[in-house]
């Protein structure tokens, strides 16, 4: 009997160990293990700041003085060439006013020379009829030498007063032209008391206000240039090679799966530089370097102007 027992619990062993064998070949079997998936890039995600074209820029007025009129507001479009301000031209236009009032004297002189210029013409006329009568009459002892000479004198001066007299006019008729240059000049320094806008876009911010005393180096306030905004972002060295222009983006809110716009990358910088988006974060001791992507964005409505969000580039497989 015991025998009989001792051969069960052999068999029963030998059972075990048979089926924890087979569980470890099927697991190493090579057709069950497969190689590791490579990993593919598909999209960078990163932050951005959106920003209009060019920039945030700063417009400065063209000239100085005191502030008479604001014609413009914050967060208002202004074309090229609109009135922004109006500065007191007091001293501009009298002194226009005086270039201009010198004019019509002049031409009245000029007018009152050419009118002398004539007669003394028509006096040449005369006297050399004169001097050449009188050379017919000397040569048949008609006249007397004396009577020649004179007439001759008389000749020879009417043509030097001639000669003067259209000197004269050139000389007042280039005073016309000093006069006009006058004018200009006092119309430009008049022109340059109304400050016009030098592109199309919006003002972002001003603090000029009627009353104030501004140069030619006061800010007028922060400008953005009409056009689609861009998201500037900065790729991080891991993934700089991988952004190309023309690749496909898009724009959300941090943290949000919400498209707030499409875009395209339209510049990427050709060398890396250190971190700018977040230099005045205290806390960012991280030494890596990045690379400056630029994304038109084709509307809009759904972003502002200085804004952070997530920018998403879309890498071709």
């Amino acid at each position: 009997m015991k025998k009989l027992f001792f051969l069960l619990i052999i068999a029963a062993l030998w059972q075990s160990c048979g089926s924890k064998s087979d569980a470890t070949a099927t697991t190493e079997n090579p057709e069950e293990i497969k190689p590791d998936t490579p990993f593919v890039v598909k999209e960078i995600v990163g932050i951005a700041r959106i920003e209009p074209p060019e920039k945030i820029i700063t417009l400065n007025a063209q000239s100085g003085g005191y502030v008479r009129e604001v014609r413009f507001q914050e967060n208002q479009l202004v074309k090229k060439g609109d009135v922004l301000l109006v500065l007191d031209g007091d001293v501009e236009q009298a002194q226009l006013q005086q270039a201009r009032s010198k004019v019509q004297p002049q031409k009245d002189a000029i007018m009152a020379a050419k009118a002398t210029l004539e007669s003394l013409k028509v006096k040449l006329a005369n006297a050399r009829n004169t001097y050449e009568r009188n050379e017919r009459l000397a040569k048949g002892n008609a006249a007397t030498q004396q009577q020649l000479d004179d007439s001759r004198f008389n000749m020879e001066d009417l043509e030097k007063q001639i000669a003067a007299q259209q000197a004269s006019i050139a000389e007042q008729q280039s005073r016309i032209k000093e006069l006009d240059a006058d004018i200009n000049y006092y119309q430009t320094l008049s022109a340059r008391r109304v400050i016009r806008a030098p592109l199309t876009g919006i003002f972002l911010s001003s603090n000029i206000k009627p009353g104030n005393y501004i140069s030619n180096e006061t800010a007028l306030g922060d400008f953005a240039i009409e056009g689609l905004y861009q998201a500037i972002m900065e790729v991080d060295e891991l993934f700089a090679s991988k952004v190309q222009i023309g690749q496909n983006a898009y724009v959300r809110p941090q943290g949000s799966s919400e498209q707030l716009a499409t875009g395209k990358v339209i510049y990427v910088a050709p060398y890396l530089s250190q971190k700018s988006l977040f230099s005045d974060s205290p806390d960012n001791l991280e030494d890596r370097r990045v690379r400056e992507a630029r994304i038109q964005l084709n509307s809009n409505d759904k972003v502002l102007i200085g804004s952070r969000v997530e920018c998403v580039i879309e890498i071709e497989k």
